[in-house]
């Protein structure tokens, strides 16, 4: 009889094991999701924009991303871009990312190329990093440090918006849910066709002659309006000044002198200053107040920096 009951019971038992090892079969994205980094399946979004916080336009963008992926993190770099300025959103995205780790998500949004003929793609690079954002060459300063591992246009509409796609608003219809889908970990591969050559910016680079640095005022660190050059900190170091030398340079063609400081407090509030700042770029400030608005200067402008020793005249 137990014999009996045996032969029933273990056929039984087969069928049980082999019916629970089915229900663990991964369906298609859990597939996909299975690939991503053991340091936390892209979960991390990291969004920046030139839409400004007046209207809600970012809003919309980050209710579109937590539709899709509900668990992800949405941090924003900034929303305050320069309108329309690629190469500031380049700067920003390039400072940014390397304190983000791989599988990191960044949504990049400064596309005055909106619903013309400019791809919207995903680029992945050798950092194991996404961005999602315009063919506009805003990656080329991230690509041209860390390296390009693949780039695919967004072309499925499965990773877009469901529903009309607007020709102005990419950063809700295309750009928010192909970051919102990868964060929730689809499949990079499946979002279009791979883009064989990205779009680059020509950055501007300070020139470094017998006589001196040549360079550019790119941008304002506000908001405490120092002003930031294309100078680096190596390039300037090469020079020959030592920390407390004082410096007769020309901006905007005009002859400045400024001590070559540490930081803002080795000069009495309200002086100037030239330093090296966090990102290792040669900067100017006034200590506990803004350089900018103190002597009227805004990016574009030229600045010169004579080796030690050279006068301003025999450049």
């Amino acid at each position: 009889m137990l014999s009996r009951i045996r032969l029933f019971i273990l056929p039984l038992l087969a069928l049980a094991l082999m019916g629970a090892a089915c229900s663990k079969t991964p369906s298609p994205k859990d597939a996909a999701s299975s690939s991503l980094s053991p340091s936390g399946a892209r979960s991390t979004i990291v969004f920046m924009t030139d839409f400004g916080t007046a209207n809600d336009a970012v809003a919309i963008c980050k209710a579109v991303m937590v539709g899709i992926a509900p668990a992800a993190r949405i941090m924003d770099i900034t929303h305050q871009v320069t309108p329309y300025s690629i190469e500031e959103a380049a700067r920003f995205l390039e400072s940014v990312s390397p304190y983000y780790p791989a599988g990191t998500v960044f949504v990049a949004v400064v596309d005055p190329g909106v619903g013309t003929s400019r791809k919207a793609i995903i680029v992945k690079s050798k950092k194991g990093q996404f961005f999602v954002l315009p063919d506009n060459g805003l990656i080329t300063p991230v690509m041209d440090r860390d390296g390009l591992d693949s780039a695919r246009e967004i072309t499925n509409p499965n990773w877009m918006i469901q529903s009309a796609i607007s020709s102005t608003f990419h950063g809700r219809d295309i750009f928010s849910p192909a970051g919102a889908h990868l964060a929730a970990g689809w499949d990079f591969n499946l979002v279009g066709p791979e883009v064989p050559q990205l779009v680059r910016l020509t950055p501007k680079t300070s020139t470094t002659t017998d006589k001196g640095i040549t360079g550019d005022i790119v941008a304002l660190d506000d908001p405490f309006g120092s002003l930031v050059t294309d100078i680096s900190g190596d390039e300037f170091k090469n020079l020959g000044y030592n920390l407390g030398d004082k410096l007769r340079i020309e901006i905007n063609k005009k002859s400045v002198t400024l001590p070559y400081v540490k930081t803002f407090m080795d000069v009495p509030v309200g002086d100037s200053l030239l330093f090296i700042d966090s990102r290792a770029r040669v900067s100017i400030a006034v200590n506990q107040g803004n350089y900018s608005k103190k002597f009227n200067l805004e990016p574009p402008g030229t600045i010169f920096i004579p080796r030690k020793g050279a006068p301003l005249k025999e450049r």
